[in-house]
């Protein structure tokens, strides 16, 4: 089984005179990405290759995440910066096929409506929750059977997780 993990980006913050690209995290996505890496981590969902957008917040995302994930290599794909789905698809079909777990670190609303257009089981809930919010840190998770990822279709995949930040902090409230 192929795993494709999609994160969107950290929270950004918003300074003054700065372009969108340039954004850089603001203090809930400094607390949020690692948290994100840290499940990531413990769950095994290391992947073998990353494809990161150019803009400042993905790659922050990407520097507090990989040291728990052992950091894989990694690409910066400027054609998902901002991109709508069918960019983010193009540059999933193009991902090196030894890479068994791809993750694809990128924006909304493109990356979220690239995982619905992917999706075509999985848990109702989570795919209802998936429609109707995909927030900043939020990880899906999708499986797909064996195949290269060059040939990666619509609808084959099913949806295995769909996490969010709010969720991991709440369970460590519980511990």
């Amino acid at each position: 089984m192929r795993r494709l993990l999609l994160l969107r980006h950290a929270k950004s913050a918003y300074p003054q005179g700065v372009a969108d690209i340039d954004r850089p995290l603001g203090g809930r996505g400094h607390e949020a990405a690692p948290l994100m890496g840290d499940y990531m981590a413990r769950e095994g969902l290391r992947p073998d290759h990353v494809l990161v957008s150019p803009a400042r917040r993905t790659q922050e995302t990407w520097a507090a995440i990989a040291p728990l994930l052992e950091a894989p290599p990694h690409e910066t794909v400027p054609s998902i910066y901002e991109a709508a789905s069918a960019r983010i698809l193009d540059a999933i079909r193009s991902a090196p096929d030894t890479a068994r777990t791809l993750l694809v670190i990128g924006h909304n609303p493109g990356l979220a409506e690239a995982a619905l257009r992917l999706i075509g089981t999985g848990p109702p809930a989570l795919r209802r929750d998936l429609r109707e919010k995909f927030p900043t840190a939020a990880l899906v998770v999708i499986g797909f059977e064996e195949g290269a990822w060059a040939t990666l279709a619509e609808g084959a995949g099913d949806l295995l997780r769909y996490v969010r930040p709010r969720q991991l902090a709440a369970e460590m409230d519980d511990d």
